[in-house]
């Protein structure tokens, strides 16, 4: 343990460089609250998807490497915003309809679409659960509907109403002049309608702890600010929580990075210490826009898992934080592959290595080994070539490559033939595209296909993509369009595997004949 702590206090990996920031916070001195508090934001407005989930993983990387590097106990705390109104009826909710007439109503309060709990917060908020425990997190999950009404707020509520107009003033300069006129850090719960009431405070009364409003309907009311009969403002809420809580880290993506300054100065207003920061890049869908949990576009948690483990998302989700990145179903295949070469190499790497290395970060307790004999992008291709739909069948061309490897020995390997079967008929199969040959891609194939039948060599991935290679070398330039033409004549694809790790999984003698039906014309 003692060479990975010096690696780690100069690694260049992003969660040990976060991690040692953060251990400055206190001079490597436990914290007067007696551990080091790192905290995570959900809005349940919507399903949660894969965002939040690579928030959590994200901290949960940091909090990690910060228990490498110092013994200072953690703790995660999960805190979900469901006292928020519901401002708009999500559109992937079966019923939408049914939810209008609760618009503006805390999320606990809105009755669940699906029918499974007390409130559409409720289920909201087991489906993050569910998916954080999948994953294994250790983490504290805290509501801010209880956090709001069991009083564990009012303090910093109180202090909010003591300290209301300097709490305004910050908030106030980042407002529209017409916001501005009407702008309250304070929303008022109606007692009566349950809604969340956006409108203008009359008085507040620092000493009593209460606030003065006309309700929708002009009727004054007056509420205390403590028991969950008021809400704050979200800007004022991330602050004031930060302040409630003693929070010492959190992270967020890059649409909350001008608000920074907000949060800090709220918090240290009500008495806070900032805590530090992490932004990340956001997540793109298929066609560049921001992935929204509301609108439910991109690609969700379960839909990544019907294709891939969970390690292949956790390892997406580790590379380049700081980067903004298209999240489809087409980033699966690459993701899964460079995960297993990583812990391929993480077995022969020194500490120094291993620090740096994503599966350290992927798997804090021990990092398995990878019993992946074929990578998944040349799975696909097998089963395209194959029209396999069955596990056994693939595994007939698995066994014959590596005689060693079985279901029982190589879980892993069996686990991504189930995954590659089913990327392969939702995704491969409806977009493969044959052409015919050129002239001279005919010619070049015609010889591959003369050579292998006579190849009498040891049938391995070098060996064989050295005879692809020299066919090729003399007929195109640059030679790439050599492997395109294999690609996409033979195998109906854009790009592909080493083409010699194909024929050696494959089989040669099959090989040859693949090559006599695509010139025959049968593909096309």
């Amino acid at each position: 343990m003692s060479d990975l702590r010096d690696a780690a206090m100069t690694s260049k990996a992003w969660p040990f460089e976060e991690a040692r920031r953060l251990l400055k916070r206190y001079d490597s001195k436990v914290p007067e609250k007696g551990y080091v508090l790192f905290e995570t934001g959900y809005g349940p407005s919507g399903l949660p998807h894969i965002g939040t989930f690579g928030e959590v993983l994200r901290t949960t990387m940091i909090r990690r490497a910060f228990e490498v590097i110092s013994d200072i106990p953690t703790r995660l705390i999960c805190f979900s915003d469901d006292l928020d109104g519901m401002r708009k009826v999500p559109g992937n909710v079966p019923n939408p309809e049914a939810l209008a007439e609760h618009l503006q109503k805390p999320l606990t309060s809105v009755p669940d679409p699906f029918g499974t709990h007390d409130s559409f917060g409720a289920h909201n908020n087991a489906m993050l659960r569910r998916f954080l425990d999948t994953f294994g997190f250790e983490y504290e999950f805290i509501s801010a509907t209880e956090f709001y009404r069991s009083g564990r707020f009012d303090e910093v509520l109180l202090r909010a109403a003591e300290r209301y107009d300097d709490v305004m003033k910050v908030m106030l300069k980042s407002l529209r002049d017409e916001r501005r006129q009407t702008y309250s850090i304070f929303l008022p719960i109606h007692p009566e309608t349950g809604r969340v009431l956006y409108v203008p405070i009359k008085h507040v009364d620092a000493a009593k702890g209460e606030i003065t409003f006309d309700t929708e309907d002009g009727e004054e009311m007056t509420l205390p600010v403590t028991g969950g009969n008021v809400k704050l403002q979200w800007k004022p809420d991330f602050g004031a929580r930060w302040a409630a809580l003693d929070v010492d880290f959190e992270m967020y993506g890059k649409d909350h990075s001008t608000n920074t300054p907000i949060y800090d100065s709220i918090c240290e207003i009500l008495g806070g210490k900032r805590p530090e920061h992490f932004t990340y890049e956001l997540f793109l869908d298929e066609n560049g826009q921001k992935i929204s949990k509301s609108s439910g576009n991109g690609i969700s948690i379960d839909e990544w898992l019907t294709y891939a483990a969970t390690e292949s998302l956790s390892y997406f989700m580790y590379a380049k934080p700081k980067t903004a990145k298209r999240m489809h179903f087409d980033v699966i295949p690459k993701a899964v592959d460079e995960y297993h070469q990583q812990l391929r190499a993480y077995a022969g790497q020194d500490a120094a290595q291993k620090v740096n290395n994503p599966v350290f970060h992927i798997h804090p307790e021990g990092v398995p080994e990878s019993r992946m004999v074929v990578p998944f992008s040349m799975l696909l291709n097998l089963a395209s070539v194959a029209g396999a739909e069955r596990k056994d069948q693939l595994w007939g061309f698995i066994q014959r490559y590596a005689p060693e490897a079985s279901a029982e020995t190589n879980p892993d390997m069996d686990a991504a033939v189930g995954y590659a079967l089913r990327y392969y008929e939702d995704f491969v199969k409806p977009a493969k595209v044959y052409r015919a040959p050129t002239d001279p891609e005919r010619e070049a194939l015609a010889e591959l296909r003369d050579r292998l039948a006579a190849y009498d060599g040891p049938r391995d991935d070098e060996a064989l993509q050295s005879v692809v290679y020299d066919v090729g070398r003399d007929r195109f330039d640059p030679l790439k369009g050599w492997f395109s033409a294999l690609y996409e004549v033979l195998l109906g694809a854009r790009q592909g595997p080493r083409f010699g790790g194909f024929i050696a999984l494959y089989g040669v003698e099959e090989t040859v004949q693949l090559i006599d039906d695509a010139l025959a014309g049968k593909f096309v």
